[in-house]
């Protein structure tokens, strides 16, 4: 395993432990839905199964057609906010 690998393993692992992850997943939820993301996606999502058909899409097909849309289309704002909680986490456990 590389060193990033090792060290990106030992932070996630830390995150868990704490419960740090799940408040950060529920921030980011609430983030989300906040700014219109969860509707906009939805909506895509719609506009994606009118366009190929119900019968002519899987979960599979789906899931691979909005990812980059949905990643898109985060907001910087959520993104900064959440690599800060990060960054102020990993500041007051430098033990790892």
């Amino acid at each position: 395993m590389s060193k990033d690998a090792q060290m990106r393993a030992t932070i996630n692992q830390k995150l868990i432990e704490t419960g740090e992850r799940e408040r950060l997943k529920e921030l980011l939820r609430a983030k989300l839905i906040e700014c219109g993301w969860k509707d906009q996606l939805k909506a895509h999502c719609k506009d994606v199964i009118r366009e190929k058909g119900l019968e002519h899409v899987t979960v599979e097909d789906l899931v691979a057609e909005i990812t980059p849309k949905g990643r898109a289309l985060v907001p910087d704002s959520v993104k900064k906010e959440l690599l800060q909680r990060i960054r102020t986490f990993l500041a007051q456990n430098a033990t790892l």
